[in-house]
C-alpha cells in the first residue's frame, strides 16, 4: 500500500462489462494505452489468422438503439436505501429474499456487481404495448443534443429524433425496444452460465422481441418460444381467440441442455427392504461383491446379466455381515426392466411401481433402505395449457390485482432450475414469482432464493378502483401503488403456508385413526414430508429502495484538502449514510441480502463484509486508529484487504495518519491492505 487510493464510486457504479475483459484478456494488444478498444487492429489480428469476416449481416437496428446502448452501460444515479423497520423483525432479518422498490433499470445496475453470474433463472412479464397498458416512455436521464451525439457516436439530426421520442412519452416500437433493451443487456450480465431466462409478451411485440432477445443472449441460445393458451380471452363469432407467448433463452445453450433438461427424484424405500443376510445378496453380473472377513476380503455370489445394461460400477463392501459404508452400491441400469428384474430377484415382494429412467440406486446401512435417483428427460412444452386465472390465486388471499399471472405456470418455469437457485424478477407485478417459489419450496423442500423488484407505480383508481380502495384503506398507504400490493402478496402467502401445518397435522390425526390401508399410510407420509418443508423454509424477505442521490454531492474537486470545500456534508443525514454504505457495499460484491458486521474500535464503529472495512462516521481519533491496528494484530478472523474511508468526514490530516499507520503495519506483517478514500 503506498498511496490513498481516490473512488468517486457512489456516483459512478456501472455494470460489469465481462465481454470487454474477454476481449482485455485475450487481446491485450488491441487495446491502446487509455484503454480504448481498436477494432481495425483486432480485426487485422483475426484476419492473419485466416478468420473471413463477413461483409453482409442480419441484425435488428431501431431508432434509439445508440442510446439503449448508452442506457445499458451508464452508471446508477441513486443509491440504495434499507428499510431497517422491516428488515429487522425476526422474520426477516436472517433471510436471503428480497424485494426492491424503484425503477428496474437502476436497480439492475445496483445488482450487477454482487450478483454477477449468480442467478439460475429469471422470469419477467414486461409490458406488452398494446396501446391500452399504460405502456409510455418515460425517462429520468436528461442529456443534451450535444452530450447524446459524444456518448454514442450519432450525427445531429439523429441525436434530435432519439430526445423527441424519449421526452415524448412515445409507446412506439422504438420506444418499447430503447426501454426494454438495458434491462435485458444487464439481465444477462447476472445469468449463470447455466441460467435461463424465460419472457413473457403477446402479439403486439412477440416479433420484435425475438429479435431483440437473439441480439442480446444470441440466436444460438433460443430454447423455445412456448405458447400460452390464456383463459381470458374466449372466441366468439366476432372475435379470434388469442394467446400469450414465452420466449425461452438460455444463457449458454450448451449447459442448458445439460443441467436443465434432465429433472432428477429421489425416494427412499419404495422398492422394499433389503434381505438382512447382505453377504448373501446377489448382484448384476459385473459388480464385485466384497466381504471382509479376517482382515482378508472374499469375492461372493454373483448373478448372471448383461454387462449392457450396467454402468459405474461401484465395489460393494460388507464387513462381519454389515455394509461398510454408508453409499455401497452406485450402479446404473440403461432400463427399468432390468432393474426390476434385480430387485425381483433379491428383494422382498413389493407392489411399488418402477417408472421412468432409473439412472442409479443406492443402499444406505440405516435399515437397508434402498435410495433411488430417477431421471427423467422433460421439455418444455411449446404449449403450455393456463386454463386459469391468476385472479384467483389473489382471491384465496383476499387480494385484487388486475391480470396476474398465474402462479401454477410461473412454477412450472421455475422447476427447470435447481432447489438452491436464485430467481429473478424485475416486473414483479402482484408478486406471483415470489408466491410460487414459497410454494414450490414447500412442496419438494427447496431452497430457493427469490428477488423481486417493482417500481411504485400508482394504482389507477379508475381502472383498478378496488386494488387503489384496498391499499388506501386497509393498508392505510396514503398513495397507493402496485408496490405494496407485491408487499402484502408475500407476507399473505408466506402466513398461509405456515398456517397450512396445522390444518395438515390434523389431517394425519384423523387418517391415523382409520384401516392403515397403503393409501392412507401414502397419504400420511405426503403431509409429515410437506409440514417438515414448511418448518423450515425462509419465509421472510428484506426490502430496499432505490432514492436520489443528495443533490450537488457528485460535486469533487480534483484533489482534496483542508482548503477546499466541496459538499456541505451537515446536510447529509444519518440514514443517507446508511444508504451510501449500503450502496457501496453492493457494488463492492456483497449480497444484499448479507449484513455487515458492525466493529466496534474503541467507541468508534466500523463497518465490516466481504474482505472490506468501511469507516463512515465522524470522530475517528488515534484511539480508535490504535484499536484498529490491535484488532488486525490480535483478531485472526479480521482481515480485511481494504480500507474505506468515507472521505466527507475526515480531513485530509486524519486519512493521512490512518494511510500512514495501516501501510507501516501491512509491510511489518507482509501482507496487503489498501486505504481508500470514496466519496
Amino acid at each position: 500500500m503506498d498511496t490513498i487510493q481516490q473512488q468517486k464510486t457512489t456516483a459512478n457504479i456501472k455494470i460489469q462489462n465481462n465481454d470487454l475483459e474477454v476481449l482485455r484478456k485475450y487481446f491485450s494488444q488491441c487495446f491502446d494505452k487509455n484503454g480504448k478498444f481498436q477494432f481495425d487492429k483486432f480485426k487485422d489480428n483475426l484476419l492473419e489468422k485466416e478468420i473471413d469476416f463477413s461483409n453482409e449481416s442480419y441484425s435488428l437496428d431501431w431508432l434509439g438503439k445508440s442510446y439503449a446502448r448508452l442506457l445499458a452501460t451508464d452508471s446508477a444515479d441513486t443509491l440504495l436505501k434499507e428499510d431497517f423497520s422491516h428488515n429487522e423483525k425476526q422474520e426477516n432479518k436472517n433471510s436471503e429474499n428480497l424485494l426492491i422498490k424503484g425503477d428496474n433499470l437502476e436497480v439492475l445496475k445496483h445488482l450487477s456487481s454482487a450478483y454477477y453470474e449468480k442467478i439460475k433463472m429469471i422470469y419477467i412479464d414486461p409490458p406488452y404495448n398494446t396501446g391500452t397498458d399504460g405502456f409510455i416512455y418515460q425517462d429520468s436521464r436528461k442529456y443534451t443534443e450535444k452530450e447524446l451525439m459524444e456518448l454514442t457516436g450519432i450525427d445531429r439530426p439523429a441525436a434530435l429524433r432519439i430526445l423527441s421520442f424519449t421526452q415524448s412519452k412515445s409507446n412506439s416500437h422504438s420506444a418499447w425496444l430503447t426501454f426494454l433493451y438495458p434491462r435485458l443487456y444487464i439481465a444477462r450480465q447476472l445469468l449463470q452460465d447455466d441460467g435461463v431466462i424465460f419472457v413473457s409478451i403477446d402479439d403486439n411485440e412477440v416479433a420484435q422481441l425475438r429479435l431483440l432477445m437473439d441480439d442480446i443472449f444470441g440466436e444460438e441460445n433460443f430454447v423455445v418460444c412456448s405458447v400460452v393458451n390464456r383463459a381470458s380471452e374466449i372466441a366468439t363469432d366476432k372475435t379470434i381467440s388469442k394467446h400469450e407467448y414465452c420466449l425461452i433463452y438460455a444463457k449458454d445453450i450448451q449447459y442448458f441442455e445439460i443441467n436443465n433438461f434432465n429433472k432428477e427424484t429421489i425416494s427412499r424405500g419404495t422398492v422394499g427392504n433389503l434381505d438382512q443376510t447382505m453377504p448373501n445378496i446377489e448382484f448384476p453380473k459385473g459388480i464385485k461383491c466384497y466381504n471382509l472377513k479376517d482382515g482378508i476380503y472374499e469375492e461372493t455370489r454373483k448373478i448372471e446379466g448383461s454387462l449392457e445394461n450396467i454402468e459405474n460400477l461401484t465395489p460393494i463392501i460388507i464387513e462381519n455381515g454389515e455394509l461398510k459404508e454408508n453409499v455401497i452400491l452406485k450402479a446404473r441400469w440403461r432400463s427399468s426392466s432390468d432393474l426390476r428384474k434385480f430387485f425381483n430377484n433379491n428383494m422382498e415382494p413389493t407392489k411399488a411401481k418402477i417408472s421412468g429412467y432409473i439412472k442409479e440406486v443406492y443402499f444406505e446401512n440405516d435399515r437397508f433402505n434402498p435410495q433411488i435417483k430417477k431421471t427423467t428427460y422433460e421439455k418444455i412444452s411449446s404449449l403450455i395449457l393456463n386454463n386459469k386465472r391468476g385472479s384467483k390465486d389473489l382471491e384465496e388471499l383476499g387480494l385484487n390485482f388486475p391480470f396476474p399471472k398465474y402462479v401454477d405456470l410461473i412454477k412450472y418455469f421455475i422447476n427447470y432450475a435447481n432447489k438452491s437457485a436464485i430467481i429473478l424478477d424485475f416486473f414483479a407485478g402482484s408478486g406471483t414469482t415470489g408466491d410460487a417459489v414459497m410454494q414450490l419450496n414447500a412442496e419438494d423442500g427447496g431452497n430457493r432464493k427469490y428477488i423481486l423488484v417493482q417500481l411504485p407505480e400508482l394504482i389507477n383508481e379508475k381502472k383498478s378502483k378496488t386494488a387503489f380502495d384496498f391499499v388506501k384503506n386497509e393498508l392505510h398507504v396514503e398513495t397507493p401503488t402496485i408496490f405494496e400490493i407485491t408487499k402484502e402478496r408475500l407476507l399473505r402467502s408466506a402466513k398461509r403456508l405456515q398456517n397450512s401445518v396445522k390444518e395438515k397435522q390434523q389431517e394425519i390425526e384423523t387418517l391415523k385413526g382409520k384401516p392403515q390401508t397403503e393409501k392412507n399410510k401414502e397419504r400420511i407420509e405426503k403431509l409429515s414430508f410437506e409440514i417438515e418443508n414448511i418448518r423450515k423454509q425462509d419465509f421472510g424477505f428484506k426490502i430496499f429502495e432505490t432514492t436520489p442521490i443528495p443533490e450537488n454531492y457528485d460535486f469533487q474537486a480534483d484533489e482534496l484538502n483542508t482548503q477546499t470545500k466541496l459538499f456541505d456534508e451537515s446536510t447529509l443525514s444519518q440514514n443517507d449514510i446508511k444508504a451510501i454504505l449500503t450502496t457501496w457495499k453492493t457494488s463492492d460484491g456483497m449480497a444484499l441480502s448479507e449484513d455487515l458486521k458492525e466493529v466496534d474500535l474503541k467507541g468508534y464503529h466500523a463497518f465490516y463484509g466481504n474482505g472490506k472495512l468501511y469507516l463512515m462516521n465522524k470522530g475517528f481519533k488515534t484511539d480508535n486508529l490504535q484499536a484498529l491496528l490491535e484488532k488486525l494484530d490480535n483478531d485472526s478472523e479480521f482481515s480485511p484487504n481494504s480500507i474505506i474511508c468515507f472521505s466527507y468526514n475526515f480531513d485530509s490530516a486524519n486519512m493521512r495518519q490512518i494511510a500512514e499507520n495501516v501501510r507501516t503495519f501491512a509491510n511489518k506483517k507482509s501482507i496487503d491492505i489498501d486505504f481508500i478514500q470514496r466519496y
